[in-house]
């Protein structure tokens, strides 16, 4: 979203404990998918989305490309977190995109918490003026120049040339209106929780009214895992996944992961709370969930009952064609949900907004 030049991409998402790679090709009758994989990082390569150690995240960038095949050089990538990435509906004088261009830095400066020489900038005009009224609602992104230029040097240092940059929550949309119905009239949260951020969109009718990201994700699980039974991180992550490993119980292990999914889902119903704080009379009906928990036993109906809404774990791949020869389909469900940002990246054209 925030710059592109126009080429088909691969949609190559970089996240905290896994790197997951798309590319789709678009016949007259919707994607098809070509390439497909993911592969993990080590738990100290990226830390809460900061890139720790850029050789090796190079170096598996590099090996998943090479593993999958993948001959296309041109990527969208996407960022996130809480305390880089800001994005804020505003209300503004009436004006032109030309104008709000030329005039986005003096706007945006009272609504980002930092220098605004420190972000790159970027806008969607979400409503054009009421007659009279003299403004217009604008959605505003601001994203932490040195968080961009992390990001982009892990994918050129690995031969790949970026030519899209775009937010997870803005990615995880594209891939709910590429599978899923719009509910008319209804507010949709689309939940995305991976290793060390969550992502937050409630939309209305394509339309994303809120959004935040939380400092939330599966380490917290594997951490206490370890914490408790004295495990190595690896050990604990099989726990987490239902693996057997000696001298664990499961009883306690369950207990665990309930506790951690009820501290998750306070802090989406908080969340809920402000949306609804701001536009009065609004609920939230569904939530789509995706990211490496939404497949945690037991999380999905915690936050059923805590949230008082329909849950229902994304499959990224329910609209796309999948050649069942040319692909393992066991491999795909069990990662589909985890690909949902790769999925709304890799259907990216550089150059759209």
């Amino acid at each position: 979203m925030l710059f592109s030049k126009p080429k088909e991409v691969v949609g190559l998402d970089i996240g905290s404990s896994l790197l997951k790679a798309v590319q789709l090709r678009e016949g007259p009758k919707g994607f098809h998918l070509e390439k497909f994989g993911v592969m993990p990082l080590a738990p100290e390569i990226i830390v809460d989305g900061t890139i720790i150690d850029a050789s090796r995240v190079i170096e598996s960038i590099g090996n998943l490309f090479k593993e999958l095949k993948i001959k296309t050089k041109n990527v969208a990538i996407s960022v996130s977190g809480h305390a880089s990435v800001i994005i804020k509906r505003v209300t503004i004088p009436e004006m032109t995109e030309e104008e709000l261009s030329e005039s986005i830095r003096w706007e945006a400066e009272q609504y980002v918490p930092f220098s605004i020489d420190e972000v790159e900038l970027d806008f969607q005009i979400l409503s054009p003026s009421k007659a009279g009224s003299g403004q217009m609602e604008v959605l505003l992104v601001a994203v932490k120049k040195d968080k961009i230029n992390d990001y982009v040097s892990a994918t050129t240092g690995a031969g790949l040339s970026p030519v899209v940059v775009d937010v997870d929550a803005f990615a995880i949309e594209n891939m709910y209106e590429l599978n899923y119905e719009p509910d008319i009239g209804k507010n949709i949260a689309l939940v995305n929780i991976g290793a060390s951020t969550m992502n937050m969109n409630i939309m209305k009718e394509g339309i994303s009214l809120f959004t935040r990201d939380s400092s939330m994700g599966g380490n917290q699980f594997t951490e206490a895992i370890q914490k408790e039974f004295g495990l190595s991180f690896e050990d604990a992550e099989k726990v987490k996944k239902g693996e057997d490993v000696p001298g664990v119980s499961s009883q306690e292990v369950d207990s665990i992961i309930e506790n951690l999914s009820r501290d998750i889902a306070s802090e989406i119903s908080r969340s809920f709370d402000f949306f609804k704080s701001t536009m009065v009379g609004e609920d939230v009906e569904k939530v789509i969930l995706s990211g490496g928990c939404a497949k945690l036993k037991g999380l999905a109906s915690i936050l059923s009952e805590s949230l008082r809404s329909v849950i229902i774990v994304a499959d990224p791949f329910k609209n796309i064609q999948i050649d069942q020869k040319a692909f393992d389909m066991g491999y795909i469900h069990e990662n589909a949900p985890m690909s949902a940002v790769a999925v709304g990246l890799a259907i990216r054209r550089a150059g759209d907004r």
